[in-house]
């Protein structure tokens, strides 16, 4: 009724066809006070309440909508799950205390749903099974405190323990209407007659046998959470709120001898919508100044609009950082590599990640292939830079064909036209010979001269193959400064 606002005053169902008749698969509180239940054929239900509306229903899409609204309530808790057709299942132990208790927190879920336009009822149980049957067939409390679940389901009708329909039938021929008519009767007898699924269901009602949670959204190992008692609308609170949760987290991460690498501010808007920032480190880090004022150059992102009620930060990348190498950003040796690290972080985060490199010496002969881009920033090459010969400031990843004059062979070019400019040579030395790799049979080697032009510009050349070939080539690889 979210979309469709004219069917709140409406007596609607949803059907679908099965066994070639159409059946009720879901009605509206108002078609359900007029007698219309699940289950029953639409030509029934016409039969009882003529102006009945009827609507096809969309069986995919009751699992779209449970998993988008699943997305909404992890404002309140991290771990949802979706319970088709027609529920959700929250875990929310250590949850509530921040709403002011179970009641105000029950209250505070049902009542923005219900502005949702969604007819909502809720329970609070030690476990999935009580918490369900309460919900969908309790009447006098909402909540059920631990150890209750027993005389919470006395009362309750035998459907309210998610039993199959053919279960339920045997127990309505019984006489036995409630769950309290047999739930102390001999567990052999129960199983001769109805099944294990009626054991099992009353053992995870009862908290005697566990039941896991498929959860819409894996939680993240290390995560933070700070709900506002009022919507945060302002920079300020935005920052103080940040400030916070930077410390817990941090904190959590000293304790476990552990730096995060990236990390995430999400802040939910009570319009539904949410706003999110993500910051990323050079090296592992849990340095609360550093990490606010990566967050600070972002936080002007982020559009509060009517108010944020729920901040999440999550780390998804950390990596072990021991207390003596974060003693480094205090005091110490390596303080100016720090100071680096900090560098390329505020770098990153105003002209993107992708625009900073750091490049270490690789094992080659080419020139193009004698570096590699370094994965973390600590990264320690495995071989040292080549220093005994002179290399350009700038390397051009792909040599560039150009055109030379040449007065004898083997000498150096005496000019060279590159980009339509041609450009005379003043001074030159060279060749410095570089072999093709040894796997590469059919390769031609590289004869490397260092020339430099009228101009005072020095340029990187080199000739493929020996003057006499007629394969040979004149390239442009580099600039110096």
């Amino acid at each position: 009724m979210a979309r469709f606002p004219e069917l709140r005053k409406v007596a609607f169902v949803l059907a679908a066809p099965e066994r070639g008749r159409m059946v009720v698969m879901a009605a509206s509180a108002l078609a359900e006070a007029a007698g219309i239940r699940t289950g029953m054929v639409v030509a029934d239900a016409k039969a009882v309440f003529p102006t009945l509306k009827v609507l096809d229903d969309k069986p995919e899409l009751a699992e779209k909508l449970l998993t988008a609204l699943g997305a909404w309530c992890l404002r309140y808790t991290p771990e949802v799950a979706v319970d088709l057709p027609d529920g959700l299942l929250l875990e929310v132990s250590g949850c509530a205390h921040l709403w002011g208790g179970d009641l105000p927190y029950l209250k505070d879920i049902t009542m923005k749903l219900r502005q949702k336009g969604y007819d909502v009822r809720a329970a609070m149980a030690p476990t999935i099974g009580s918490a369900w049957a309460v919900a969908r067939y309790g009447i006098s409390k909402a909540v059920i405190e631990a150890g209750g679940q027993m005389d919470a389901l006395l009362s309750l009708p035998p459907a309210a323990l998610r039993l199959d329909s053919a279960v339920l039938e045997r127990l309505d021929k019984l006489g036995l209407r409630t769950i309290g008519s047999f739930i102390n009767m001999p567990r052999p007898a129960l199983r001769r007659r109805f099944g294990q699924a009626l054991l099992t269901r009353l053992d995870q009602a009862l908290g005697l046998e566990t039941e896991p949670l498929q959860l819409i959204r894996p939680i993240e190992p290390y995560q933070e959470r700070l709900p506002c008692l009022e919507p945060i609308r302002t920079a300020t609170g935005i920052e103080i709120a940040v400030k916070k949760l930077l410390e817990a987290l941090c904190g959590r991460l000293e304790r476990e001898a552990k730096g995060l690498r990236s990390c995430m501010l999400k802040g939910y808007r009570i319009d539904g919508d949410i706003q999110q920032v993500a910051i990323g480190t050079n090296r592992p880090t849990r340095n609360v100044e550093h990490l606010y004022k990566l967050f600070e150059l972002k936080l002007g992102d982020i559009e509060p609009d009517l108010g944020i009620e729920l901040f999440l930060l999550e780390a998804p990348v950390v990596e072990a950082l021991p207390a003596t190498v974060e003693k480094l950003w205090h005091n110490g040796s390596g303080k100016d590599e720090t100071k680096v690290a900090e560098l390329l972080d505020r770098l990153a985060i105003k002209i993107g990640p992708s625009c900073i490199h750091r490049y270490l010496p690789d094992e080659h002969h080419w020139p193009e292939r004698s570096f590699k881009e370094a994965s973390f920033f600590s990264e320690k090459p495995a071989t040292g830079w080549r220093a005994d010969l002179p290399r350009p400031v700038q390397l051009l990843s792909d040599p560039v064909p150009i055109q030379v004059t040449v007065p004898l062979p083997d000498y150096p070019p005496i000019q060279f036209l590159y980009r339509d400019q041609l450009h005379k040579v003043r001074k030159a030395d060279g060749p410095e010979r570089i072999e093709q790799v040894w796997w590469l049979q059919d390769g031609l080697h590289r004869d490397y001269y260092i020339v430099e032009d009228e101009h005072g510009c020095r340029y990187w050349l080199f000739r493929l193959g020996h003057y006499d070939n007629e394969e040979h080539q004149w390239f442009l690889h580099g600039f110096f400064a």
